[in-house]
């Protein structure tokens, strides 16, 4: 394929009528072709139906510490195999660990909406003494973490994302400046929605950066920690390294089971120092006497161990790893020879991050959505919905079927090529 930047204004001309008729042969099909979230699967949802039946009314439904499961009691931090076996999952202490209810995006805006009214531990104040506080967001990033920003009003500033994280250069220089720098999004593992993983390095500087706010926490959403599709990856315990920086305090870490058993319907996890656990204890039994402890129960029971969980995973990654070649295939074998965008090749989590040229983003997105395709939104992947540089697009192959998500894939690369013809033809034209 010869590359759009290489083509005379004859050649781009008869292309883009080419790729009119492809669109058009599409837009008359009427479909309605969805490729915009991460969710599971039916397939990869059955691979935890055995779940349904670890608990029943004959099953002995008291934990190992004796708590009845069907009733009052237990505490806020969950019963004792759950604890036992998160703390393993995330590798922390057994007094490092909440287990709570089924989302882990409750607890982040229950922490979150503590920390403004009451401010966390060793806070001389409540964040929402200040006139205005602020929030380091990597970017590509997740919108969910933006939307909390926007809605408890917490202004936010981009950082660049790159392979092996956030810029640590621009985190550190701006963290040491400003005091009304409370907090930081991080998804460390399989990043939403590039995929990638932070390295060594961007953790050790994380824990043991100078930080101008005594009350700045980092909320490490590791959401995908064991969420491969084509390779497994390892890496540093943030909550140690910050122990060992002498910041023990510094670090939120949260996450679920909503990808591993049933969406919705899983446990949430969240994990800090004994000193985080018990002063967010002591703000969340104000309003929560307990969680869903037959849950726990059952996920211990199914779940077992760190061991079973990886093969538990392993049957995700096999449903997943066909959904994510189609994607990515189609993005390296039409679009990259084009110089019509790319795409970085996750090792795991549950998106494929496309990279349109600049400019192009949203037109794509438009002309995908004008043939029955609906990718995430763009702009989607900054704060504020702004892309400065209107390049990026999220690709979510999940839940799609194969033959589904093979003519999504169809129409987004013809799309992604007719928009950047036509950028092409204006830049030769000069309109």
């Amino acid at each position: 394929m010869k590359p759009y930047k290489d083509m005379n204004l004859q050649e781009l001309r008869a292309e883009r009528v080419r790729l009119e008729e492809i669109l058009k042969t599409f837009k008359d099909k009427n479909l309605n072709l969805l490729i915009a979230r991460g969710i599971p699967s039916a397939e990869q949802v059955e691979v935890s139906n055995e779940m349904l039946d670890v608990i029943n009314s004959k099953t002995v439904n008291i934990s190992s510490d004796g708590v009845d499961c069907r009733n009052y009691g237990g505490g806020l931090t969950g019963i004792a195999e759950a604890k036992e076996l998160f703390s393993e999952y995330l590798g922390v202490g057994a007094d490092e660990i909440m287990v709570a209810g089924n989302s882990s995006m409750g607890i982040i805006g229950e922490i979150l909406a503590h920390s403004i009214r009451k401010g966390v531990l060793g806070s001389t104040k409540p964040w929402s003494a200040y006139p205005k506080i602020k929030f380091l967001c990597p970017v590509p990033g997740y919108d969910r973490h933006f939307g909390f920003c926007e809605y408890f009003d917490i202004e936010m500033i981009p950082v660049p994302l790159g392979e092996e994280g956030p810029d640590m250069d621009i985190v550190e220089k701006l963290a040491a400046e400003d005091e009304t720098i409370k907090g930081m999004w991080c998804v460390p593992k399989y990043s939403n929605p590039s995929g990638i993983s932070y390295s060594d390095e961007t953790i050790r500087r994380l824990a043991n950066m100078k930080t101008a706010a005594d009350d700045f926490r980092i909320f490490y959403d590791n959401a995908y920690a064991v969420h491969y599709v084509y390779k497994m990856v390892e890496i540093l315990n943030i909550l140690e390294e910050c122990k060992k920086a002498g910041n023990p305090n510094r670090v939120y870490m949260f996450g679920s089971t909503s990808k591993m058993t049933f969406p919705g319907a899983g446990v949430a996890l969240f994990a800090a120092s004994k000193e985080n656990i018990e002063h967010v204890i002591k703000g969340m039994s104000a309003m929560w006497t307990g969680w869903d402890k037959i849950n726990m129960l059952r996920h211990a029971r199914f779940l077992k161990n760190k061991e079973n969980i990886m093969r538990i995973m392993s049957r995700h990654a096999a449903i997943l790893r066909p959904r994510f070649d189609i994607v990515i295939n189609a993005i390296e074998r039409e679009l990259v020879p084009a110089g019509a965008g790319d795409c970085i090749r996750p090792d795991g989590g549950y998106f494929v991050m496309y990279r349109a040229p600049n400019g192009c983003a949203k037109a794509i997105f438009d002309t995908c959505k004008e043939c029955g395709v609906t990718v995430t939104t763009a702009g989607a992947t900054h704060p504020y919905g702004k892309d400065p540089d209107d390049t990026y697009l999220r690709i979510a192959p999940s839940a799609a079927s194969l033959s589904v998500l093979d003519e999504a894939m169809q129409i987004f690369c013809a799309a992604a090529k007719f928009v950047t013809v036509n950028k092409q033809i204006s830049a030769l034209i000069g309109a």
